[in-house]
């Protein structure tokens, strides 16, 4: 069931790196990115509310979201820290950058994830799983030739290395996101890390864009900013529901949820050339 659900987070994925490339085009990155946060919160502050004020209205249900102290809360904290910072520096990579090279980096992202689970929580994979790691290694050997012919060197374009520091933190993510699934329940944790990324961003706004913002590339609203939030919510949803359940290798799910790039890869191919 677990794996089943990996594959529906990843299909959910694609289509929020879709309309976030959208979304990013000829537009300012960190105010997309607020409102990527404050919907995002939106989505689950109702739960949140609902679940504090009427907990008998959700209590029987995957929507509830049970009252939690801080020795729950600062992990989650610490989550919004890392999630937000992978997808700042994500955000500004895919804005320079084509999808289908964006798409096949993050696909990168389950090997490190590997590497953690074997290390860290000692999860072992059989045969074709290796098989299919040493696969996604080759194939970002081949595009790295690939990006070179559309006119990016690896070595010194700044934006590859942007992207490829949000794979990484989103590795961290992953990882850790197996060990918030292994204490506390999923909808704690999705709902408020939403509700603390907006805080955060907030100040990130304050400080950095909004001084800045008539010298910098103008915002622009884009409706596809609505649906990275509900792809995004729904795809992460499906994600931590998987993760908790018994059995679930993080490994294997960051895996197949990378899976995304097949629905990115066709967009990018067909649509934004």
């Amino acid at each position: 069931m677990w794996l089943l659900l990996a594959f529906c987070s990843a299909a959910l994925l694609g289509f929020y790196d879709v309309f976030k490339k959208k979304s990013l085009a000829n537009n300012a990155v960190l105010p997309v990115l607020g409102l990527n946060t404050l919907f995002s919160s939106l989505i689950f502050l109702p739960f949140i509310l609902v679940s504090y004020f009427h907990p008998e209205a959700l209590q029987d249900t995957l929507f509830y979201v049970p009252s939690a102290g801080w020795e729950v809360h600062k992990f989650i904290i610490l989550k919004s820290f890392i999630v937000l910072s992978s997808w700042t520096f994500g955000y500004f990579g895919m804005k320079h950058l084509p999808l289908t090279i964006v798409g096949p980096i993050n696909a990168t992202r389950p090997v490190m994830t590997l590497v953690g689970a074997l290390l860290i929580f000692g999860e072992r994979l059989n045969v074709y799983q290796w098989i299919g790691v040493l696969m996604a290694i080759i194939s970002f050997f081949m595009l790295s030739r690939s990006g070179k012919k559309e006119g990016i060197d690896f070595k010194h374009d700044k934006w590859i290395w942007f992207v490829v520091l949000a794979a990484v933190l989103g590795a961290v993510s992953g990882l850790y996101d197996k060990y918030l699934m292994g204490r506390f329940n999923n909808m704690v944790v999705q709902a408020w890390y939403n509700v603390y990324q907006l805080f955060l961003m907030g100040g990130v706004l304050m400080f950095l864009w909004w001084p800045k913002r008539k010298s910098s590339t103008p915002f622009h609203w884009d409706w596809c900013i609505i649906l990275i939030s509900v792809f995004l919510s729904a795809a992460d949803f499906v994600y931590f529901y998987a993760l908790g359940m018994d059995g679930a290798m993080i490994s294997i799910v960051s895996m197949v949820r990378r899976g995304s790039v097949v629905v990115s890869f066709l967009f990018g191919a067909m649509i934004f050339r």
